[in-house]
């Protein structure tokens, strides 16, 4: 038997019955220290062990993810029970903590084969040593985990970002309680939330403290201090807003009522209240007394305005805890509300980050989120609404994945509520780093297009023409993910006749890059040309000639299907729809399409032009270009009368273009 079971077969006599399996019971346990001190093995100052393996793998054994003989010999002695496991690198550091259904097969599964994601073959070349822990289920072996990488913070496993607060809203346990808000844990009083955000608790507390008169002060009143008359009244109570308990002017039970009537609306029982609200407004109001059921109106008003913003579930909703899900490039973030009656009364935002983590899965993280809030609000989940199965069984959690009805309106709210908090993350990183988001970007693009560098500087080209007249092309540069508009360029096609694409692309191709050579400029990283095989088959053509195939980085973008096409690639690459990648490279494509259809369309106009003034003896390039300056147009030089074409080109010009617009015309020039 290893320390390990040695030690927990110790722990669970002390914590279960005898009848019950001798391994530990996560709950139980007190710290990730005292489980790993009692198995003999001290940490150190920054989280590290001593090597009970100290082995040097061999190159063929690292090149090829092998394990060295004790090392192969301490896997196959795995149990095939529930537990965690934590991978050690050669420093004594905890690289990894994962936590497995059946430790023997999980643990095996690292070894002896390549992974796909480079990340694990790195996470494995490290591994020195290991260490693991027997549990009752897979879902204490999650609890467990949980805390173990909150200790170490390993390397390569998906971190909480746990360093923010939340404020909480109390009520203190005095002759008359407080109410206020507060970030502080441990004062003796009665917590209720967190609320995930400052605003969200701000609108409760405006909400009792309009709707009862409470105090505000921060004396400790009790019986003698108040008989005494030690305090005096303050400014809320000449405004209505305290009922003057500093001097006795209302017993403890009346104010006792109204802390009851706070807790209804903690705990979410805000219907409830509303309800009997309006009852007693309706009581009042057949007693003819009208001012005290106008006071009790002002409150059944701020009650119902509250409702229709906290409320999101149905009233005979039974008490139920909801999670939604979204994700970025590097981070999962988690929204977590508790309804009590249809009513939001906890709510939580966590944020993962991914790090240098191993590829996880969403359904992974959804576990961690709901093993973080059993541990922080020391509750079971008992009801859950997720947007899909966790990948851990839940003893007695009733899930459910909604797919129409009141459930998934539920859920639409926390994910509007996790993406708000995500993109709050991100404006807020923007803010302390500007780079950051450009960085992710470019990182991101050459990943998704198999570049060797990032593409800072990316060209996209484009063809124009309609039947083979006016041909031209354009070209449009973003840096960094932006159009860089002074970059942009206009080519008029010189060389091909008719309508040939392919051919024009090459020699918009030939002419730019051998230019930018020419004047010693940077070539750009990544080419992208509008247009499917035949397009791209020319522009590889264009750089053979150049010298610059395989230098410069070169794609093509199809319309139809968004279909990225590689130089000798037989099937295109398909990019998710919402790719940021894809995203800019859709930009890029309309925008040089915007650009060159603009050029087009202007060379028409002026060569439609330019074709009939040709054509009228005694007016040349310069009345032409004088008549255009005035007149902008020529169908506004055609409806201009003489006086108006005189004072633009002189008389004798504009005695000819009169007449020649207008030869039926009688009037005297």
């Amino acid at each position: 038997m290893t320390q390990e079971s040695k030690f927990l077969s110790q722990e669970s006599d002390k914590n279960s019955s005898d009848q019950g399996p001798e391994i530990s019971s996560v709950p139980t346990v007190h710290s990730v220290e005292e489980i790993l001190a009692g198995a003999g093995r001290d940490i150190d100052e920054i989280g590290g062990f001593d090597l009970e393996i100290n082995e040097q793998r061999t190159a063929d054994e690292i090149r090829h993810n092998r394990p060295g003989p004790k090392l192969r010999e301490k896997i196959l002695g795995l149990p095939d029970l529930p537990g965690v496991y934590m991978y050690v690198d050669k420093s004594g550091k905890v690289i990894y903590v994962g936590k497995a259904k059946r430790l023997k097969r999980r643990v095996s599964s690292y070894w002896n084969r390549m992974h796909d994601s480079t990340r694990t073959n790195l996470l494995v070349r490290n591994i020195a040593d290991l260490r693991f822990i027997v549990v009752h289920s897979e879902e204490d072996a999650l609890h467990l985990e949980n805390a173990m990488i909150k200790e170490y913070k390993p390397h390569y496993n998906v971190l909480l970002k746990d360093d923010k607060s939340y404020p909480w809203i109390v009520i203190t346990k005095e002759l008359y309680p407080r109410i206020f808000m507060t970030r502080e844990r441990g004062l003796d009083a009665r917590y209720y939330g967190p609320y995930s955000n400052l605003q969200s608790a701000k609108v409760v507390l405006d909400l009792i403290r309009e709707t009862f008169p409470l105090r505000s002060c921060r004396h400790a009143l009790d019986e003698r201090g108040i008989a005494r008359n030690r305090f005096s009244l303050c400014l809320d109570y000449h405004i209505g807003k305290c009922a003057g308990p500093c001097k006795g002017l209302i017993s403890p039970e009346s104010y006792g009522e109204y802390i009851g009537r706070v807790r209804q609306i903690l705990n979410g029982e805000t219907v409830e209240l509303e309800r009997n609200l309006q009852d007693e407004m309706k009581r009042l109001s057949e007693e003819w007394k009208f001012e005290r059921a106008q006071e009790v109106k002002e409150k059944y008003e701020a009650v119902r305005r509250y409702n229709s913003r906290s409320v999101v579930g149905e009233r005979a909703m039974p008490d139920t805890d909801m999670f939604a899900y979204v994700e970025n490039d590097n981070m999962a973030f988690v929204n977590f509300m508790h309804l009590h009656r249809g009513a939001v009364t906890q709510s939580l935002n966590l944020e993962f980050r991914r790090g240098q983590s191993l590829e996880v899965t969403p359904q992974e993280i959804l576990s961690r989120a709901i093993a973080e809030v059993e541990s922080r609000f020391d509750r079971k989940v008992e009801r859950a609404i997720v947007p899909f199965l966790p990948d851990v069984e839940f003893d007695g959690v009733e899930f459910t994945v909604p797919q129409r009805g009141d459930k998934k309106k539920v859920l639409e709210v926390g994910v509007k509520n996790a993406t708000q908090y995500m993109h709050d993350v991100e404006k807020q990183q923007e803010k302390l780093n500007p780079d950051h988001r450009i960085d992710q970007l470019m990182a991101r693009m050459k990943s998704d297009f198999r570049l060797e560098k990032e593409p800072r500087h990316i060209e996209c080209f484009d063809n124009s023409n309609i039947q083979g007249t006016n041909p031209v092309a354009s070209c449009v540069v973003f840096r960094n993910g932006k159009p860089s508009k002074r970059d942009y360029r206009h080519f008029i096609i010189k060389t091909v006749v008719g309508a040939d694409d392919f051919a024009s692309m090459k020699e918009v191709l030939h002419r730019r890059y051998t230019r930018m050579m020419a004047e010693g400029e940077p070539l750009p990283e990544l080419v992208v040309v509008d247009g499917g095989k035949g397009q791209l088959s020319a522009a590889v053509e264009a750089f053979q000639e150049m010298g610059i195939r395989g230098e410069v980085a070169l794609v093509g973008i199809a319309k139809r299907l968004e279909e990225i096409y590689y130089p000798g690639d037989t099937l295109p690459l398909y990019l998710d729809k919402k790719s940021p990648s894809l995203k800019v490279i859709q930009a890029l494509r309309d925008e040089a399409h915007r650009f060159g259809i603009t050029h087009h369309r202007d060379r028409r106009s002026k060569g439609q032009v330019a074709s009939e003034l040709d054509n009228i003896k005694g007016i040349g390039p310069a009345t032409a270009a004088q008549l255009m300056k005035a007149f902008k147009s020529l169908k506004r030089a055609k409806d201009a009368d003489y006086e108006q074409l005189a004072a633009a080109i002189g008389a004798a010009k504009a005695r000819i273009l009169y007449t020649h617009f207008h030869p039926d015309s009688q009037t005297s020039m």
